[in-house]
């Protein structure tokens, strides 16, 4: 995943690709931390999507503009719009579900 450095880049990188997982974090949670390595894990299984790690700690104003009161959190954009959100209790079985139902319309 690639780390964003401003709310500029992020929103940027959300309108110029046609697939966004924006994963919301900071190195202090261990849940974070932990989920960290499987969400990687799970971009590998779909290259046409870009992944975008946010430390919310140096960040903290990116997380208020897009709504985030919890970490972890994922956001799916497909198209510059979000679609998919999750936080605090994620799922990587449905996450890769919902994801790969989304993946599929769009590349296949």
């Amino acid at each position: 995943m690639e780390i964003v450095n401003s709310a500029e880049d992020l929103k940027k990188t959300i309108d110029s690709n046609k697939m966004v997982l924006v994963y919301f974090a900071n190195n202090e949670c261990n849940v974070c931390v932990n989920m960290k390595p499987k969400i990687e894990k799970l971009l590998q299984n779909y290259p046409k999507i870009r992944g975008i790690y946010v430390d919310i700690k140096k960040l903290l104003y990116i997380s208020s503009n897009y709504m985030i009161f919890s970490i972890p959190a994922l956001l799916i954009y497909v198209e510059g719009k979000e679609t998919i959100r999750q936080a605090r209790h994620i799922s990587i079985k449905d996450i890769d579900e919902k994801i790969s139902r989304l993946y599929n319309l769009l590349f296949h």
